[in-house]
């Protein structure tokens, strides 16, 4: 078990791609939602996991991890997830001594961009670069597992609009 402390941004402009140092496609799915649990899915390129996260005191959770085989988390994908299956393409990118991961969804959530870094401490203070806009940490339409419930491509206007830079 870790624990995962991580904030989230919208991003401001695609400034960020010039430094982009990996690309990880990435298919994952909600198998399982409690009132203080999810359970994960994930498959990317290299490997297949199950995930369960727990509810977020602040902004510390509790995520336990497991391997799997990639056949496994495709049978998953195809036919028990809650929702729609979650597509999208991770970019990663250091900056200032942390890794930034831009997260650029495709298919039911195309046209929604976020950023995402993970820190050692909930004080931890850090410099934001220039192509990071608003906090978006807490909102919860904007975390994987809303999303895929109710995917960006049928949000409002101004749903789209709150929380944009």
């Amino acid at each position: 078990m870790k624990l995962e402390i991580e904030r989230k941004f919208r991003v401001r402009s695609d400034e960020w791609r010039a430094f982009a140092t990996r690309e990880i496609p990435i298919r994952q799915g909600y198998i399982a939602h409690g009132p203080h649990l999810v359970v994960r899915v994930r498959l990317t390129d290299t490997d297949a996991r199950l995930t369960v996260k727990a509810e977020a005191a602040g902004l510390v959770r509790e995520e336990f991890e497991f391997e799997m085989k990639p056949s496994d988390a495709q049978r998953l994908l195809d036919g028990h997830v809650n929702g729609c299956v979650i597509e999208k393409k991770r970019y990663v990118i250091p900056d200032s001594g942390l890794i930034w991961e831009i997260d650029v969804f495709e298919g039911y959530n195309q046209g929604l961009v976020i950023a995402e870094v993970e820190l050692e401490s909930e004080g931890q203070v850090f410099k934001r670069p220039q192509w990071i806009g608003n906090e978006i940490t807490g909102e919860q339409r904007f975390y994987n597992n809303s999303l895929a419930k109710h995917p960006f491509t049928v949000w409002s206007e101004r749903e789209r609009g709150l929380g944009l830079t």
